[in-house]
């Protein structure tokens, strides 16, 4: 079965300059916007219409790890802590993606979607951080209190263009920050960091829509090249870079939190598996989802969806525990976790059974 082509105008565009503060960035191809009453429609189906499995009937498994099993674990280790927040070992040193430790997503700690489990390991307990790299400044992706926390232990934070500037009013040293437009890249410790393009948008209040810029990441360290997402609708842009910066060893695609009232800056299943078909991946990894309520959807949909597409295209994928161990170069298969009882009481299954798959 051949994947469908999703309209697109995108064209590869040179390195991104900030525009003028009035008109903001924009997506290499135009977005539909909920309309008024649209946005009423999702306001009100998240308020008063939701399913009751969009969050887990219980407690997720985690695997929990410290300081020490980080320092003794082998190069291009990868451990997801949550969401989009994935901790990668590269050349020794180690680099957090899109960190979020808060409860909640939410500019407000009493309100907004919380975590349905607790971050494999504390900021505290993290290891010295070579680098952050972010990939927008929406919530759930840039986290205040921990970018605080981290910034004591961090020596680089890369950032799409404005969103470094946002780090600095808080109070973060600039000469830790580099901020990259779409297709710049930066060198560190022999590695290439590349901010590439992605469909999404931006903003953390009411009137800064669109301020700061928003990127996926392309990773090339001497051995080996990783994919990082962050946020995005699916787009022809995954093939350019595919063609660019591929084939790559793992790719980690946003698969969750996805509904048709909002198509072009989120991907449904379907979408996430074209756009690693379309970065020439060898192993996909689906990030985005098992942490925080942030659609309509059974909160464990997306793995069971995107296994059955997997395994009905013959693509691999990686579907790990949080805080289990995955080696970059090739990751296991992993678990179907999310079938354990605890985690969801709604569907019960027994541990042998869902070990077994």
């Amino acid at each position: 079965m051949a994947y469908v082509s999703y309209p697109s105008n995108a064209q590869q565009l040179p390195a991104v300059t900030p525009q003028p503060a009035s008109e903001g960035f924009v997506n290499q191809a135009p977005t539909r916007e909920p309309s008024l009453l649209g946005n009423m429609k999702i306001m009100w189906k998240f308020f008063f219409d939701k399913p009751k499995d969009t969050v887990p009937g219980g407690s997720i498994p985690v695997f929990e790890l410290t300081k020490e099993q980080l320092l003794a674990a082998p190069d291009y280790s990868l451990y997801r802590l949550g969401h989009s927040t994935m901790l990668m070992k590269l050349q020794g040193e180690f680099w957090l993606t899109d960190p979020v430790f808060s409860e909640r997503a939410s500019p407000f700690q009493w309100m907004g979607p919380r975590r349905f489990h607790q971050p494999p390991i504390s900021i505290a307990d993290l290891p010295p951080i070579k680098g952050i790299i972010l990939s927008h400044d929406h919530y759930d992706h840039l986290d205040y209190a921990a970018i605080m926390q981290l910034a004591k232990k961090t020596e680089h934070i890369l950032t799409p263009t404005g969103v470094g500037d946002r780090l600095i009013k808080w109070g973060i040293a600039a000469d830790k920050i580099q901020q990259l437009g779409w297709w710049q890249s930066t060198w560190i410790n022999g590695t290439q960091f590349v901010a590439t393009p992605a469909q999404h948008f931006s903003g953390r209040g009411l009137h800064d829509r669109d301020q700061t810029l928003w990127a996926s990441w392309s990773i090339l360290t001497p051995e080996l090249k990783i994919f990082f997402s962050g946020d995005t609708g699916y787009f022809k842009g995954f093939k350019e870079i595919g063609d660019k910066y591929g084939p790559f060893d793992l790719t980690m695609v946003e698969t969750g939190a996805y509904n048709k009232m909002w198509p072009d800056v989120h991907m449904q299943p379907e979408q996430s598996l074209q756009a690693h078909i379309d970065l020439r991946g060898k192993v996909m990894l689906p990030i985005h989802n098992g942490t925080f309520d942030l659609s309509m959807h059974s909160w464990y949909e997306p793995f069971e969806r995107i296994v059955e597409l997997a395994k009905q295209h013959e693509v691999r994928i990686s579907t790990p525990q949080m805080g289990e161990e995955v080696d970059i170069a090739e990751p296991q298969t992993g678990k179907r976790w999310w079938l354990f009882p605890m985690a969801q009481a709604s569907k019960p299954v027994s541990l042998q059974s869902a070990l077994a798959e």
